[in-house]
């Protein structure tokens, strides 16, 4: 090279490797000659520069619309790049107003009141009064969002429990701003568990009311007629009784007697009732 001449940019090309094959020969257009060193940094930009150009001469499994609803949809980055044989460069490229969208419907989701009164709280106060008071740290409270084909988007909730790990999952219409329990870890979250149950019923057809009633309502049940099997009916007559049922024979009172009255009443016991009484028995001493 001859180091007279001024410095300017000129137009190189490779002439070949020098004898001792440590060097690059390279002349320009005036035929001047140049020798560049064969080093480490040099073989890598020459090797990363060919990769590229093989890469950018692929065809792309994915477009890039498809990358963006694939990561609106909540799946990583990188197996996005393994399934669709795109390059993790490029995904990066087109992720970012993608997970500017999910944070902002996370943070969204988390300032909406669970239920539409004035005194409801928000998610973020619900899952904090659920989660910290059982001990969960709640710097390892992971949320996400992930947008459904249907439009509607999911509030995914991670967090470590003595389990493992525990998981709820919220659908959440960010136009409307409401949110509806998706699995077992929402409703305990949302405190759904506890809501009013059927009123219980006996096997004798008793209602026993449940909720707000008058004091009537309490005092007195009501009374459901139960069908018997009719066939059990005729196998097993039984005779209903006609007179209450009680035990003791009442006295004659003395105005009675001064009436005439001769004989004592005799009240039925049960088993006279049940088996039948013989009329000598009903007959009791002056």
């Amino acid at each position: 090279m001859n180091s007279d001449e001024p410095s300017q940019n000129k137009d190189l090309r490779v002439v070949g490797r020098s004898e001792d094959g440590n060097h690059l020969e390279l002349t320009d257009n005036g035929g001047a000659t140049y020798t560049v060193r064969i080093s480490d940094s040099l073989r890598a930009t020459v090797n990363q520069a060919k990769l590229a150009a093989v890469l950018d001469q692929t065809p792309d499994v994915m477009t890039i619309k498809e990358i963006q609803a694939r990561l609106r949809a909540g799946e990583r980055a990188d197996e996005i790049s393994r399934i669709g044989n795109v390059s993790m460069e490029k995904i990066e490229r087109f992720s970012g107003p993608i997970i500017q969208e999910r944070a902002y419907i996370v943070d969204l989701a988390q300032k909406t009141p669970l239920r539409k009164t004035s005194q409801s709280q928000t998610l973020a106060d619900l899952v904090l009064h659920r989660l910290a008071p059982r001990g969960v740290d709640m710097n390892l409270v992971n949320w996400n969002a992930a947008k459904s084909e249907d439009g509607s988007w999911k509030i995914n909730l991670d967090y470590p429990n003595r389990d493992g790990a525990g998981t709820a999952t919220w659908s959440f219409d960010a136009a409307r701003k409401t949110l509806t329990s998706e699995d077992e870890g929402a409703r305990w979250i949302s405190g759904e568990e506890s809501l009013a149950k059927p009123a219980p019923r006996n096997d004798h057809g008793m209602i026993f009311p449940t909720g707000d009633t008058s004091t009537s309502d309490r005092q007195a049940p009501r009374l459901v007629a139960v069908r018997t099997d009719p066939m059990q009916e005729e196998d097993n007559p039984i005779e209903a009784p006609t007179a209450p049922v009680l035990q003791e024979t009442l006295d004659i009172e003395p105005e009675a007697k001064r009436d005439g009255v001769k004989r004592r009443i005799s009240i039925p016991s049960w088993d006279d009732i049940m088996f039948g009484s013989k009329r000598d028995k009903d007959e009791v001493e002056e």
